[in-house]
């Protein structure tokens, strides 16, 4: 099916703890990362001065979201406790809504215990690379919390995804992965879900392309779609670069992002990708 050529009824707000958010036109998702590995060094932040400041300057540029993170999900990342990623994640959490009250923060976390503490120290939204396969509580704890939740499309963890990039029609298999996930979601009762495609998550460079020239027909699930392509290796093994290089070409894959449909951009560059939203919004659809 070509989702370009059909109208679908997207759902466009969410429920983040009783404050709605309107993807109708699309917004930013700025990235801090309270780890020492992240493959980005820009977005690691390990000391609260840091986080704080980093939370500030995104706020002031535009974001609508803060994404904390405590465990790096970068190919072959060694995975820390849950009693460090608690560690790391929680404080952030806590000290960033004391400082700035009206921030929307998503955990970045597949462990359900931190998911539900992270909730409760005041966070709105929960992202999960896995899914929900990495911890089979993540689901139940959702349903039972009532929050927004980031479903990405990811095979194996990210010390073995790199290995298992051998589809046989990547978007259908992504689309039943979906389908799937979101029929046990709504039997608990889940219904403000976004999708994430999940580049760079057992996919090849050339597979991420091809999604992204594709994540338009994504909208057929009736949902909103999160694009999260900020200086991935997508981007500078392309250009024979680095992932410190890689803001330019991030921008420009974003753009494309935005004109096949993405809703959310996850980005650790929040200014560049305020600027592309309000720069795509000016240009008129062909008639």
């Amino acid at each position: 099916m070509n989702a370009k050529n059909t109208v679908f009824n997207i759902k466009s707000t969410i429920n983040a703890g009783g404050r709605l958010i309107d993807m109708s036109e699309p917004v930013v998702m700025g990235i801090i990362n309270n780890t020492p590995d992240s493959f980005y060094a820009g977005s690691r932040k390990q000391d609260m001065d840091a986080i704080l400041k980093q939370a500030e300057m995104m706020l002031a540029e535009g974001a609508a979201i803060l994404d904390i993170g405590g465990d790096s999900s970068r190919p072959g990342a060694d995975e820390v406790n849950a009693g460090e990623e608690a560690r790391r994640v929680l404080p952030a959490i806590k000290a960033i809504l004391q400082r700035f009250p009206e921030t929307c923060i998503s955990v970045d976390t597949f462990r359900a215990d931190i998911a539900e503490a992270a909730i409760a120290e005041g966070a709105r939204i929960v992202n999960d690379i896995s899914g929900g396969q990495l911890d089979e509580k993540m689901f139940e704890t959702i349903g039972r919390l009532n929050v927004p939740y980031i479903l990405m499309h990811m095979r194996g963890t990210p010390q073995t995804m790199n290995r298992l990039t051998d589809y046989q029609d990547m978007f259908a298999e992504m689309v039943d992965y979906f389908s799937s996930k979101l029929y046990q979601l709504r039997q608990l009762h889940v219904h403000d879900v976004i999708i994430d495609p999940g580049f760079g998550f057992a996919k090849t460079i050339d597979q991420n392309f091809e999604l992204l020239s594709r994540l338009n027909d994504f909208k057929i699930l009736g949902l909103p779609v999160l694009a999260g392509l900020s200086r991935k290796a997508t981007v500078w093994k392309t250009l024979n670069s680095s992932s410190n290089d890689a803001l330019n070409g991030t921008t420009v894959l974003n753009t494309v992002a935005l004109l096949r449909g993405a809703n959310i951009l996850r980005v650790h560059d929040v200014k560049e990708a305020v600027e592309a939203i309000q720069l795509i919004g000016r240009i008129k659809p062909c008639s």
